[in-house]
């Protein structure tokens, strides 16, 4: 009689480095494989699959090291295409946890997602509840118009916006140095402005002798045209959001330090 085979107890590790313990046997056709660290249990996998290492834990942070795909509806792709609620939990996460990104964009050093927001289907939940286009417009996914200088991508904090409305707040301080925002010195020790306008022309608006006048005009400015654009999209972006974004961009104050 053929001695009936038992691999239960037996250990591995899959290709991400997880341990990995085989939980039933009923064949090399049909196990099951516990991954300890996430408390999760793979089921109905081939033995052959975990001699090769090739079966994945959905909680393990493959993405960035930190973001993970979780068990739900939610897919990362169909048909062989991403998602765009995928392109945009990750372009998140890479702004966060991506060092080569942030030393391209300084701005993002520091930021975080919240720990709810790095599970995928999450997410992607809140991604379908709050998404809305403008059409002819690209749609950007913004942590801080709503809670100025907020580093934490979160669900309270975050909102969709056309692309016109996040280049209003892009700071740029690499290309200005250490001048005051929207002013520079020129060689007579007098101070330039300009500020661009809700369309991306930079205005000029004249120059001054004084660092505090050149600013407030800088920002007299600035604050009327944040007020226009919001206002520019009414009827354009549906409610709660324009609302949201309207109160928020309207108390939007500019500060020397920005």
């Amino acid at each position: 009689m053929r001695r009936k085979i038992n691999k239960i107890g037996e250990e591995g590790t899959n290709n991400f480095g997880s341990k990995m313990i085989i939980s039933r046997y009923n064949g090399a056709l049909d196990i099951d494989i516990y991954f300890p660290e996430y408390d999760w249990t793979s089921e109905n996998k081939k033995y052959q699959h975990f001699k090769n290492e090739k079966i994945n834990c959905p909680y393990e942070p493959r993405v960035y090291g930190k973001g993970y795909l979780g068990e739900g509806i939610y897919k990362k792709s169909k048909n062989g295409k991403l998602n765009k609620y995928y392109i945009s939990w990750c372009n998140m996460l890479k702004r966060c946890y991506d060092p080569k990104l942030q030393e391209k964009e300084p701005s993002y050093k520091g930021c975080e997602v919240e720990k709810e927001f790095l599970n995928f289907q999450i997410f992607s939940e809140w991604f379908y509840k709050n998404y809305y286009e403008v059409p002819g417009e690209r749609m950007e996914l913004d942590k801080d118009i709503l809670c100025k200088g907020n580093k934490i991508y979160s669900r309270d904090t975050c909102i969709f916006v056309p692309q016109r409305i996040n280049s209003l707040f892009v700071k740029r301080g690499n290309d200005r140095g250490k001048d005051p925002i929207g002013i520079s010195q020129n060689s007579a020790g007098n101070y330039q402005v300009r500020c661009r306008d809700g369309y991306g022309k930079r205005n000029y608006l004249g120059i001054y002798s004084s660092k505090e006048d050149a600013f407030r005009v800088y920002k007299e400015h600035k604050e009327r045209i944040i007020k226009e654009v919001i206002d520019s999209y009414e009827g354009k972006i549906p409610e709660p959001h324009y609302s949201r974004l309207r109160e928020a961009m309207y108390n939007y104050k500019v500060e020397m330090n920005d």
